[in-house]
C-alpha cells in the first residue's frame, strides 16, 4: 500500500500571539510539526506532503531536512481548499493520510488503525467523545449508527450540538475518491471556507462506508492553539517519557519533574533520577548511576557507578565509571573523563582528556587539556588556553600534583610526577619529579599604617 500523508500546516496561529508560526512552537524542544513528520515517517511506503502558508518560508527553512515535498497554499480557504493544493500528486490508487501540523502527540497505532479501514468501499474517519464538544464539529449518525456527515459548530442546530463525538479531521481515504470530492467542495457555510469535512456525507451519497476509529487518549488528537494548550500538550508527553523511563526500570524520584526532550540510546539497570533533571539529545547511561537534582544532561555518555551530584551540566560529554560530578559542576563539549575521575563543585571542564583516576575538586577551569592519570588539581587552577585569537592546548602528566590558584599558560606541558607549587603562574615545560614554582617574594613592612578615614 502506497500512503501519501499530506500534512497541513498552512494556518497563521493568531492566537499564539507570536511572529513565529504555531507549527515551529514546540514540545520537548522539537516543532510541532517535526513531531507529526517523524510520527508519519514511521508508516511504511510513504510519501509526505507538507502544505505551508503563513511563514511558509521560515518553516521551510528551519525544517529543511525533511525528506517531504512543500506545497503553498497562497490563500487560506479552509481545509478543503488545502488539500487541493496537494492534487496533481495524489495518485488514485494512493491511500491518502490527512494529518495536522499542530496535533503533534499522535500515535502510531492510531494511525495503523485508521489506515486499516482504508478501502475501495470505505474510508478510515478518526473521531473522540468529549465531554465538552464545543468547537467541534460534530459525527452525526443515522438510526443505525452509521456516519452520515458531519456538521461544524457553528453550522450545527441545537439538537446537533448536544452530541458528544466530535470530528478529529484526521482521516484516510483513497487517493481517487479525495480528489473527486475535494474538487467539488463548496463554501455556503457560516466562514465562507472549503471544509474538508464535507467529503463525509459526499462518500455517504456515493455508498462508500464511513468507518471510525479513536485514539487510546484523547490527548492524541488535541491541537495547538494558545500557550496554555501547548504547556498541556508538554506536561502530556513529559508524563507520558516518564512512563518510559520506569517501565525500562528507571527510578524517578517525582515523576511530574523529570524532562526527557530528547532519547536514550542505551539505559543501565538501578539508575536513579532526582528531581528536576532535564535529558536532552541522544544520551547512553550505565548501571547504577545516580543523578542529583536540578542538573542537565545532553548528547553524553555516563558510565556504569557514575554519581553526579546536584546542579550540573553534562553537555557533549563522556564520563567514565565510576566517576563523581559535582556538584555545581559543568563539562562542556568534548569533555571526556576515564575512569574513577573526580569533578567538584564549580569546575568547568571543556574540550580536554583527563585520565583515569585523576582529581579536579575545586573552583578550576580545564580547557583544551590533556590531563594524565592520577593527576591531582588544586583549587583555583585555570589552563590559559586562549590569546585573545587563538586556542593552545595544556599537557598535564601522570601523577602530577597542581598547586592551589596555579595559572597555566599555554602551550604548556607539566612533567610527570611534577609539583606545582601554590600560586604559580607557568609559562614554561616544567620537568618530572620536581618541584615547579613561581612567586614574589614575601615581605613585611613594620612601619606600615593601615589608612583611616578622614574627618570631613
Amino acid at each position: 500500500m502506497t500512503v501519501k500523508t499530506i500534512i497541513l500546516a498552512a494556518g497563521q496561529g493568531t492566537r499564539m500571539r507570536s511572529a513565529m508560526p504555531k507549527v515551529l512552537h514546540k514540545v520537548a524542544k522539537r516543532s510541532l510539526l517535526q513531531h507529526v513528520y517523524d510520527t508519519s515517517k514511521l508508516i511504511d511506503d510513504n510519501e509526505v506532503l507538507i502544505i505551508y502558508g503563513h511563514g511558509g518560508e521560515l518553516v521551510k527553512q528551519t525544517l529543511s531536512e525533511l525528506d517531504a515535498q512543500w506545497i503553498e497554499q497562497k490563500q487560506q480557504l479552509g481545509t478543503g481548499h488545502a488539500v487541493l493544493q496537494a492534487e496533481s500528486m495524489i495518485e488514485n490508487e494512493d491511500t491518502v493520510l490527512i494529518l495536522y501540523g499542530d496535533v503533534p502527540l499522535l500515535a502510531k497505532q492510531s494511525i495503523d488503525s485508521l489506515l486499516a479501514n482504508v478501502s475501495a468501499q470505505s474510508m478510515g474517519l478518526l473521531t473522540v467523545v468529549l465531554e465538552n464538544p464545543t468547537g467541534y464539529g460534530r459525527i452525526v449518525r443515522d438510526e443505525s449508527g452509521q456516519v452520515r456527515k458531519i456538521v461544524e459548530q457553528k453550522d450545527a442546530s441545537d439538537q446537533q450540538q448536544l452530541i458528544t463525538e466530535v470530528n478529529t479531521g484526521i482521516l484516510a481515504l483513497k487517493g481517487g475518491q479525495l480528489k473527486s470530492w475535494v474538487s467539488r467542495l463548496e463554501n455556503n457555510n457560516a466562514q465562507q471556507e472549503f471544509y474538508l469535512t464535507d467529503v463525509i456525507e459526499m462518500a455517504v451519497n456515493d455508498g462508500i462506508a464511513i468507518k471510525t476509529s479513536h485514539p487510546e487518549t484523547v490527548d492524541e488528537v488535541l491541537g495547538v492553539n494558545n500557550r496554555k494548550q501547548l504547556s498541556h500538550l508538554e506536561r502530556v508527553y513529559q508524563a507520558g517519557q516518564a512512563d518510559k523511563l520506569m517501565e525500562q526500570g528507571v527510578t524517578l524520584l517525582d515523576p511530574a519533574r523529570v524532562d526527557c526532550r530528547g532519547s536514550f540510546v542505551s539505559l543501565g539497570q538501578d539508575i536513579s533520577v532526582d528531581i528536576n533533571v532535564i535529558f536532552e539529545g541522544k544520551n547512553s547511561i550505565g548501571n547504577n548511576v545516580n543523578i542529583g537534582a536540578n542538573t542537565m544532561i545532553n548528547n553524553s555518555v555516563i558510565g556504569d557507578n557514575v554519581e553526579i551530584l546536584a546542579n550540573c551540566v553534562i553537555d557533549n560529554a563522556v564520563v567514565g565509571a565510576g566517576s563523581r560530578i559535582g556538584p555545581f559542576a559543568r563539562l562542556r563539549p568534548l569533555a571526556e573523563l576515564a575512569e574513577q575521575v573526580h569533578v567538584g563543585n564549580f569546575v568547568e571542564i571543556k574540550k580536554a582528556t583527563v585520565a583515569k583516576g585523576s582529581k579536579i575538586n575545586h573552583l578550576s577551569y580545564i580547557g583544551d587539556a590533556t590531563i594524565g592519570s592520577q593527576v591531582n588539581i588544586g583549587a583555583g587552577t585555570i589552563t590559559c588556553n586562549y590569546d585573545g585569537v587563538n586556542k593552545f592546548r595544556t599537557v598535564i602528566e601522570d601523577g602530577a600534583f597542581i598547586g592551589s590558584d596555579t595559572q597555566l599558560i599555554a602551550p604548556v606541558t607539566v612533567g610527570k610526577n611534577a609539583t606545582i607549587g601554590a600560586g604559580s603562574t607557568i609559562t614554561k615545560n616544567t620537568p618530572d619529579d620536581q618541584l615547579t614554582l613561581t612567586r614574589s617574594k614575601q615581605i613585611s613592612i613594620q612601619s606600615w599604617q593601615r589608612p583611616v578615614k578622614k574627618e570631613q
